[in-house]
């Protein structure tokens, strides 16, 4: 299907789109918290009638529209970078991804651009109703916006509702709901979705920390951390919820990427879940003797646990997965050599079978196209040079794994100790400071979390069905690394310009009289 590629374009291509969708990433979690934070003290302004809600959120929904702004240009360039630098992908499977993009810009962008004009512009030409109803809608239109992306980023973890077409070299989507409702996609939604609350709640309370801080604005700075202590409390343990479904869905769907967020080589029965842990540097080979850990900290058993609900199951290691002959629930699990084997047996049955087509030899064409149907759940393996390629970096996915999980608690913490302190929080100099220089960990977790799952998927563009290697275009090197200092220097000054006018909003401060709020 494709030529051999030059590994620097693969990682170049990679580094892209990586660093789009980290500064994307930047804008779109406050956004999507934001907008619930900000419909909660509009819709208390509609049953209390005080004209202090609607100052209070007013000011949110201001730093919510400057957000709400740039994070618009990151995702329509990350989008546009599927068919510039992965144009093999966009071709072998864009009948199925394109369906949730497409409607989360006929459906869910166009909601938010249409209800964003009435919430900000409407406040005096709409009754309050109305205007309220505005509001929600933006935010509903945000959250529909990332559910259909994170629709279309689970099929890439857990490919579903489709089949392929030879004569086409396409898959083709054959079951829209199966593509909607997976497991893998409601799951992600969720924990996405929440964990974006948690970052909005977090910068609610460290930017109401900063008024109190300054001693200003004390009856707003108070009223909006315990909106946000609440809320944030809540989203955090729904996150626990969905992190345990995600864990769940990564040991069926993807262990390679279990193994590497718990950094375990080897499977056995009763595995121990790592709290905090130190990667052995000197370890090379996925079945060496080393120890794996300088220094860990685990519970025992309790992954084992949190999997299968079972202390004594089984869970498979790098080598285990590398190696195969460890039983499942489909029988005895092939090595990654045996699955190379066979998807290069895929490969070469695809390209027999069009040569019989095209020699109008109909027998030969079935033969062939019945070889192909038996070992095309190994097709992408087909693409990898060598079962070691299989393992993603066990490093980065370990720390970012932990990195989210520890910060995760951590919030948790925070919310609950804003919460017992609320009355007294605003002579709490120490609370205050850790509250505000909580808002960049809330970004490392987020960022921290996407590393988990993307990095944690490689080699993988759609999971074992089609590797990086065979997903990128084939561009000029040079090319993609233009083009990559210049995306890095566009969203970094995109990120300062809208730093420095968040700031200058905050510093401004809500539109209430101060006499009225020391």
């Amino acid at each position: 299907m494709v030529e051999s590629i030059d590994s620097s374009l693969i990682d170049w291509s990679r580094a892209q789109f990586a660093l789009t969708a980290a500064y994307h990433w930047i804008f779109v979690p406050l956004t999507l918290g934001l907008g619930v934070i900000m419909s909660v003290m509009e819709t208390i302004y509609l049953a209390t009638g005080k004209d202090f809600w609607k100052q209070t959120a007013r000011f949110w929904m201001k730093l919510f529209g400057i957000n709400f702004a740039i994070g618009v240009a990151t995702g329509l360039i990350l989008e546009f970078e599927f068919g510039t630098n992965w144009s093999n992908y966009s071709w072998f499977v864009g009948d199925i991804f394109g369906a949730p993009l497409a409607i989360e810009g006929v459906v869910a962008f166009f909601m938010e651009a249409t209800f964003i004009a009435i919430m900000f512009f409407g406040w005096n030409k709409v009754g309050k109703g109305a205007h309220l109803a505005s509001t929600w809608l933006t935010t509903v239109g945000a959250t529909l916006s990332a559910l259909w992306i994170l629709v279309a980023n689970a099929w890439m973890q857990y490919p579903v509702g489709m089949a392929f077409n030879p004569d086409t070299v396409r898959n083709e989507m054959v079951d829209f709901w199966a593509v909607a409702l997976s497991p893998m996609a409601i799951n992600k939604f969720f924990h996405t979705v929440l964990s974006a609350w948690v970052l909005g709640s977090v910068f609610v309370i460290g930017v109401s920390s900063w008024f109190l801080l300054k001693k200003r604005q004390r009856e707003f700075a108070l009223a909006s951390i315990r909106i946000g202590a609440v809320f944030g409390l809540l989203a955090s343990l729904l996150v626990l919820w969905t992190g345990h479904g995600s864990a769940q869905q990564v040991a069926d769907k993807q262990p390679m990427k279990l193994a590497a967020m718990e950094g375990l080589y080897k499977g056995k029965r009763g595995v121990d879940l790592i709290g905090i842990g130190v990667l052995n540097p000197t370890r090379k080979a996925y079945n060496d003797r080393t120890d794996p850990f300088l220094f860990k900290f685990a519970f025992p058993q309790m992954l084992s646990y949190m999997i299968d609900w079972d202390t004594n199951s089984f869970v498979p290691g790098i080598a285990d997965l590398l190696d195969g002959g460890y039983q499942t629930e489909q029988g005895v699990a092939p090595s990654a050599q045996e699955k190379i084997s066979r998807g290069k047996v895929a490969i070469k049955a695809l390209a027999d079978y069009r040569q019989a087509v095209k020699d109008k030899d109909q027998a030969a064409a079935q033969r062939h196209h019945a070889i192909l149907k038996e070992n095309f759940d190994y097709f992408g393996y087909g693409y990898i040079a060598k079962p070691t390629d299989l393992i993603p970096s066990v490093p980065l996915t370990f720390y970012s794994f932990h990195v989210m999980v520890i910060l995760g608690g951590y919030f948790i913490l925070m919310f609950i100790v804003a919460l017992l302190l609320s009355k007294t929080f605003a002579e709490r100099k120490w609370l205050q400071w850790i509250c505000l220089w909580s808002i960049p960990l809330a970004y490392i977790a987020g960022q921290a979390g996407w590393a988990v799952a993307e990095v944690g998927r490689q080699p993988w563009a759609i999971q074992d069905l089609l590797p990086t290697n065979a997903a990128v275009s084939k561009l000029a090197t040079s090319s993609v690394q233009i083009t990559f200092f210049l995306f890095l220097t566009l969203f970094t000054i995109l990120l300062i310009a809208e730093v420095r006018i968040m700031v200058k909003a905050i510093k401004k401060g809500p539109e209430l009289a101060e006499e009225q709020n020391q």
